[in-house]
């Protein structure tokens, strides 16, 4: 099984960067060459990045941290962050209120599906969030559903609710299935 999330993901990963080296960093984690400048220029922002990651890798998954990239639109947005177990995953940590986590997550699924407007392979692409904030989960649960209302992309909430210590993991299909839509 582990062979096959290493394939899925390395093969997601060198389709959407073809001229990209991948660089591995620690057990179950590969770095594009690029991205490793971030290090470096911003040593917060990475030792953030790896505790979140650590949480899923930690447990077996494989991730990719993609390169640290803009996508043209309406106006630049930064993509995902990682390919995680052979999809695309942007990855927040929110303290505050529902509405915090509701306007992360909508920020961030936009990011993923960004990246994979073009690609040929998956359109799937989920959201990761370290959740420091006592919200209470069945109105994490709703809140989300609230904003998948009308989107129909494939892909995974995870949430790590770190009051508690406990890892959660819906389907966006099971999370829009609490408001029928």
């Amino acid at each position: 099984m582990k062979k096959q999330l290493w394939n899925s993901s390395f093969e997601l990963a060198k389709t959407l960067f073809p001229l990209e080296e991948w660089i591995p960093t620690e057990p179950n984690v590969w770095v594009a060459k690029s991205r490793l400048e971030q290090k470096h220029k911003e040593p917060e922002k990475w030792e953030k990045e790896m505790s979140q990651v650590h949480i899923l890798t930690n447990m077996g998954s494989i991730a990719y941290f993609l390169p640290d990239l803009e996508m043209k639109g309406e106006k630049y947005k930064r993509c995902a962050d990682l390919i995680l177990d052979g999809e695309v995953v942007e990855m927040k940590t929110i303290s505050g209120t529902r509405e915090t986590l509701g306007g992360k997550f909508r920020y961030g699924y936009k990011q993923g599906a960004i990246l994979l407007q073009n690609c040929s392979i998956t359109k799937k692409h989920s959201v990761f969030v370290r959740l420091l904030s006592d919200i209470p989960l069945k109105s994490v649960k709703a809140k989300i559903a609230g904003v998948l209302k009308n989107r129909y992309d494939e892909g995974k909430f995870i949430c790590f609710f770190e009051t508690t210590g406990e890892l959660h993991i819906w389907t966006y299909d099971e999370l829009r299935s609490i408001i029928g839509k």
